[in-house]
C-alpha cells in the first residue's frame, strides 16, 4: 500500500482558488487510481474527484465539475486538486486515496487514505 499526505489547504475568500496536493510514498503509486473526497462537520464523506492511473480517465462530482480539475504527476508519486471558483459550500476536510486502477467514484474503492487538509472558504 501506499502513504498518503496532503498539503495545501487554508483559508480563502469566496471566489477565490487552492491547489491541493497528495503526495504518496510506497511502492507502485502509478499503478493506483487516485481519488479526492471531502468531508464537513455533521456531513458524510462525499466524493469529489478521481483519475485513473495513468491520468487518461478523470471523474467529477456534479457540485464541482468545471471548477475543480484533478491531475497526477507518477515520476513525482503525487495528485493535485486545482479548485476554482470556491463557495464556502467547499469548506471541508479533504482527503486523498489510493485505489482501483481505474479511478473509483466510490469511498470502498479505496485501500489507503491520507489524513486530510482542511480547506475553509469565507462568503
Amino acid at each position: 500500500q501506499v502513504q498518503l499526505v496532503e498539503s495545501g489547504g487554508g483559508l480563502v475568500q469566496a471566489g477565490g482558488s487552492l491547489r491541493l496536493s497528495c503526495a504518496a510514498s510506497g511502492r507502485a503509486f502509478s499503478t493506483y487510481g487516485m481519488g479526492w473526497f471531502r468531508q464537513a462537520p455533521g456531513r458524510e464523506r462525499e466524493f469529489v474527484a478521481a483519475i485513473s492511473y495513468n491520468g487518461g480517465n478523470t471523474y467529477y462530482s456534479d457540485s464541482v465539475k468545471g471548477r475543480f480539475t484533478i491531475s497526477r504527476d507518477n515520476a513525482k508519486n503525487t495528485v493535485y486538486l486545482q479548485m476554482n471558483s470556491l463557495n464556502p459550500e467547499d469548506t471541508a476536510v479533504y482527503c486523498c486515496a489510493a485505489g482501483l486502477y481505474y479511478g473509483s467514484t466510490e469511498v470502498h474503492g479505496y485501500v489507503s487514505w491520507g489524513q486530510g487538509t482542511q480547506v475553509t472558504v469565507s462568503s
